[in-house]
């Protein structure tokens, strides 16, 4: 087997990505996405998977992104079936900054309703990057099912993904503000009043919702 002077160069980079220094991993995911090789873009895909640093697996991603969409693309929508969760996740975090519409059919409802909060919020937004023009509608309708699960991070993400969508999601918002579920109700009128005020603050606009449905208001009330 003949080893090449670009296999040689290469070594570098791909043993840095195992190094057990994040620094290192770091730099070397850099110089991978500073000098794009398509023999690099399964090991990038395969280190997001493990990779426990925010930063580096941002650096992969970034590093993803330099290399050609024709061999990111078919690896990364593969990758959002995986059973590992971060994979999923890194690899829809990755698609929505490619911004590849052909990924679109990979946001499956199965993702976008994931059991997994950090999975669900990089479907959420992936989708609403990456939704067709005139399908916005059904997705705040599914995006709208999730309203009320998790804590403070997760609720934030769906707001803010619902939100991106515009004014299209004001009849599933309204449609949520009559669920059984307090917190269904509350985070769907938080979600309503920073649609109408952004600068109103997530927290405040929490808070407020919360009171209105423990005083059995649906916050639709008016003359």
């Amino acid at each position: 087997m003949t080893i090449t002077r670009q296999d040689t160069d290469a070594t570098p980079a791909l043993q840095g990505l195992e190094d057990g220094r994040s620094s290192v991993r770091l730099r070397a995911a850099l110089a991978v996405g500073t000098s794009p090789d398509p023999r690099f873009v399964d090991k990038l895909i395969e280190r997001c998977a493990v990779e426990p640093e925010f930063f580096v697996r941002d650096m992969l991603t970034w590093a993803l992104t330099r290399h050609p969409v024709s061999m990111t693309l078919p690896a990364l929508v593969r990758e959002v079936r995986s059973e590992c969760a971060q994979a999923r996740s890194q690899a829809l975090h990755t698609l929505s900054k490619i911004g590849d519409r052909q990924a679109w059919p990979a946001i499956t409802r199965t993702l976008l309703s994931d059991a997994d909060d950090e999975v669900a919020r990089s479907a959420w937004r992936a989708a609403v990057v990456l939704v067709p023009e005139g399908e916005e509608s059904a997705l705040a309708a599914v995006l709208a099912t999730q309203l009320g699960r998790g804590e403070r991070e997760a609720q934030l993400s769906l707001s803010r993904a619902l939100i991106a969508l515009g004014e299209m999601i004001v009849p599933a918002l309204r449609a949520a503000t009559a669920a059984p579920e307090p917190r269904v109700r509350a985070h769907a009128l938080a979600t309503q009043r920073l649609l109408r005020d952004p600068d109103a603050g997530f927290d405040f606009a929490i808070e407020e919702a919360k009171r209105v449905v423990a005083l059995g208001g649906s916050g639709q009330e008016g003359p």
